[in-house]
């Protein structure tokens, strides 16, 4: 699982995408969570640690968690739903160098909805066409390696897992690419949420078209996200330069 970041630029690129999806209301509290694999390494992974709120993490106060849950670096406890999520990802998924859950707003309302699902709608929704897996079960707290086991064997291989009743997750070989899907993520589900709030029909593309498009955004994903994602901390450098210490 070789992404070419070192685990310096790891640590900086993590804390970013922790600070950024603040600005962007993706967060709940001192809840979710994102982790990141060492280069070559799945069984070891950056982990924030439970407690602080994601606007004033640095990339210094992440964990480096093994796949046993020993806290290799860092200071304090991680949250359990957090390593038995993340770590049983990390280690089934083949495109899971980089693993985030939130419960953001608009795809945690999809996933309230009986038969909730991201619709064909959008240019948006459709650069996850074929590319979400959805767990019909919600089976409370995920606090043991059968439920992180479970969760992961839903996901299978793809990049996005609707969690009924609970919110969603996102894979990506960067963590510019997941951060770039999951931020889409949110923009299309709220778009269909507000279509639906109308009351009116909806209008989905077909089949033929939704695939051909979700080919040529397939191609320019690893590029666009990471032309994306060096925007936004240009931001951070700008507002926030501390998340990098």
């Amino acid at each position: 699982m070789d992404n070419g970041q070192s685990a310096r630029e790891a640590r900086i690129d993590l804390a970013a995408a922790l600070r950024l999806a603040v600005r962007f209301g993706l967060n709940e509290g001192i809840d979710n969570h994102f982790s990141y694999a060492l280069p070559e390494r799945n069984d070891r992974f950056l982990l924030h640690p439970y407690g602080l709120h994601w606007s004033e993490v640095k990339a210094s106060d992440l964990h480096l968690v093994d796949a046993d849950g020993t806290v290799i670096e860092g200071e304090g406890d991680w949250e359990p739903s957090a390593f038995y999520i993340h770590s049983r990802i990390h280690l089934k998924h083949p495109a899971a160098n980089c693993v985030l859950h939130t419960h953001m707003p608009h795809a945690t309302a999809l996933t309230l909805l009986a038969d909730g699902r991201l619709e064909p709608l959008s240019q948006t929704a459709i650069m996850f066409y074929g590319d979400i897996a959805y767990d019909p079960e919600y089976n409370g707290l995920v606090e043991d390696r059968l439920e992180g086991d479970r969760i992961a064997t839903a996901m299978g291989h793809k990049r996005v897992l609707f969690m009924a009743n609970h919110g969603v997750t996102v894979v990506g070989e960067t963590i510019a690419e997941a951060f770039t899907q999951l931020y889409y993520l949110e923009r299309a589900c709220q778009a269909q949420v507000l279509a639906m709030s109308t009351g009116r029909p909806l209008k989905p593309l077909g089949d033929n078209r939704a695939a051909a498009t979700h080919g040529e955004l397939t191609a320019e994903r690893p590029a666009h996200a990471q032309v994306h994602f060096a925007a936004l901390k240009r931001i951070l450098d700008r507002e926030e330069p501390d998340y990098a210490a």
